[in-house]
């Protein structure tokens, strides 16, 4: 029994030793897809249009303000009163169609980067079981060290998966 014990003592660090670990930069592949630069181009696109849209509802409210200021001082406090409660609620609307732009942009991003980040996973995965891996670590998620002499970059084989350079 205890020869059993000590063989299996001494088999445990070759075993150790013949599993295969590697590690990837997603960033970088992620940075190479097409995709990525589409999505980038896209949201950029998308927040100028928002901008744009918000400008004219802020040139529109100064145009109105400025109105208002020119109102006579012989103009009924009735009407005076209800020109000032169209600029609230268009500056309402103004600071209204901002957060929603924001939270619009927010989703959007998420969304196109989601699919993108899934399509990098599944690649990595394929990889991982196709080269034997028993692990794959993400050096983009801050990963202080990685012994480069233990673990294999498979970046690129994980480009050439996605079809990248």
């Amino acid at each position: 029994m205890k020869k059993l014990f000590l063989m299996l003592l001494m088999m445990a660090p070759m075993a150790v030793f013949a599993q295969k670990f590697g590690h990837v930069n997603s960033q970088e592949i992620i940075q190479a897809m097409p995709e990525f630069a589409r999505a980038r181009t896209e949201i950029e696109e998308l927040t100028k249009q928002y901008e744009a849209d918000l400008k004219s509802m802020q040139e529109e409210l100064q145009k109105k303000s400025e109105e208002f200021e020119k109102l006579p001082e012989s103009t009924p406090e009735q009407i005076k009163q209800r020109r000032q409660q169209e600029l609230q609620d268009m500056y309402q609307k103004i600071q209204q169609t901002y957060q929603d732009n924001q939270q619009a942009l927010q989703k959007e991003q998420q969304d196109r980067f989601a699919a993108i980040q899934s399509k990098v996973l599944e690649a990595i995965k394929s990889v991982g079981q196709t080269g034997g891996y028993v692990y794959i670590m993400d050096i983009a998620s801050g990963i202080p060290y990685i012994s480069t002499t233990l673990s294999t970059d498979v970046t690129k084989d994980v480009k050439a998966k996605l079809g990248l350079k």
